[in-house]
Formats: C-alpha cells, sequence, structure tokens
C-alpha cells in the first residue's frame, strides 16, 4: 500500500500495531493511523499534525484530529511524508523534554 510505505519511509524507527483497531505507526507513542473506508482513506496525525499544515490541507475535509483523502483522488504522498515527518519531531521533542523532568 502506498500510504503505508509513505509513512515508512517518513519514519522507519516507527514500528507499526494496531490500536484503536486500525494500522498505526509508533514513535515514542502513537504517531499516525490510517483506516480506509468506502470513499476515502482516514488519516490521523493528532490535531498538531493537521494544524501544522493546515494551509495544505485546506482542499481536504479535516476534523480535529482526521484527514480524509478521497479515493477518487491521488493519495497527496508528499504531503502525507511531511505531516509524519513533523510528528516524529515533534514527538522526539517531547520525549527529551520528559527525560529531562
Amino acid at each position: 500500500m502506498e500510504l503505508r510505505s509513505a509513512i515508512r519511509l517518513a519514519a522507519p524507527e516507527a514500528t507499526e500495531k494496531i490500536s484503536y483497531r486500525i494500522p498505526t505507526f509508533c514513535f515514542n507513542g502513537n504517531l499516525v493511523h490510517f483506516a480506509a473506508f468506502a470513499h476515502h482513506i482516514g488519516f490521523y496525525p493528532t490535531p498538531s499534525g493537521i494544524d501544522a499544515f493546515r494551509q495544505e490541507l485546506k482542499i481536504y475535509k479535516t476534523s480535529k484530529g482526521a484527514i480524509q483523502f478521497p479515493l477518487d483522488q491521488p493519495l497527496p504522498l508528499k504531503l502525507i511524508s511531511k505531516i509524519v515527518r513533523f510528528r516524529v519531531k515533534e514527538s522526539a521533542q517531547k520525549a527529551q523534554a520528559k527525560r529531562r523532568k
């Protein structure tokens, strides 16, 4: 699957598991989730992952923590990779701050 490969390339140190009954990539906690539906692929990069790319995501349906990529359009793999790399950096910074405490 293209989406899984894009995430794996953007976060090679992440592990995979099933969480909330959907595929999840983890790196110092949950990084991103995704799931296929009848008309779209749901991508869940947490609210911060959506807020950081609000302008680039304006053509997609979004909510607080979800993005819908329609199945009748190509996946924006470069954008997905950017979001995942952002989440990796964010997760690493949070883990580092926790260790300092």
